[in-house]
């Protein structure tokens, strides 16, 4: 009777372990809440660290950019967007190659090239892969409903942009046709 009982505690127990440690396809396990958006870091293009922790309060508009492609004309309009509304928003660019060979290679370069044509004065990250294996994490939590908690998004080209809001809370992810000028997004703005 002991060994029928304690071979039936094992069986169960192998049963429990393997239902936890191997899910069904499509299943999807979360052992903990999204992360915030305040927990990441990442190397600014000037060498430093852009902590987004720094930005609480504020709303983070953030835009996976490159310096040689038909919407790079948009650096113009989110550095105004940038000049119209620093005191409640700051713009993050992320510079990019993963469309079309279409950024510079050398963060160096890519800086030089914003600040000379654009005037760009928000900050902007070393150069980041935003989609497939080298994705950077940020770009992975803002893509994944999983993630963030509010939405799944598709990378499409460069210049895609995330609001997200005083609060932490991603609101809204705009392809590249949306130009900071829109009412898309300034309707959050005002």
């Amino acid at each position: 009777m002991k060994k029928i009982s304690l071979a039936f505690i094992i069986t169960l127990a192998v049963l429990a372990i393997s239902s936890f440690t191997k899910p069904k396809t499509g299943t999807m396990i979360t052992t903990h809440p999204p992360k915030s958006i305040y927990d990441f870091k990442i190397a600014s293009i000037d060498g430093g660290t852009i902590d987004f922790s720094q930005y609480k309060g504020k709303y983070i508009l953030i835009v996976n950019t490159a310096s040689k492609c038909g919407f790079t004309p948009q650096y113009k309009g989110l550095e105004q967007l940038y000049k119209d509304h620093g005191d409640k928003l700051v713009i993050i660019g992320f510079p990019s190659d993963n469309f079309a060979g279409q950024e510079f290679h050398d963060n160096k370069d890519i800086k030089s090239f914003c600040e000379k044509n654009y005037g760009v004065s928000f900050p902007l990250t070393t150069r980041v892969d935003v989609k497939g294996d080298s994705i950077t994490p940020v770009f992975d939590y803002l893509t994944h409903k999983s993630e963030n908690g509010e939405l799944d998004a598709t990378i499409s080209w460069n210049f895609n942009k995330f609001l997200i809001d005083p609060n932490g809370k991603l609101l809204q992810h705009f392809d590249s046709k949306v130009t900071p000028e829109s009412d898309e997004i300034l309707h959050y703005l005002k």
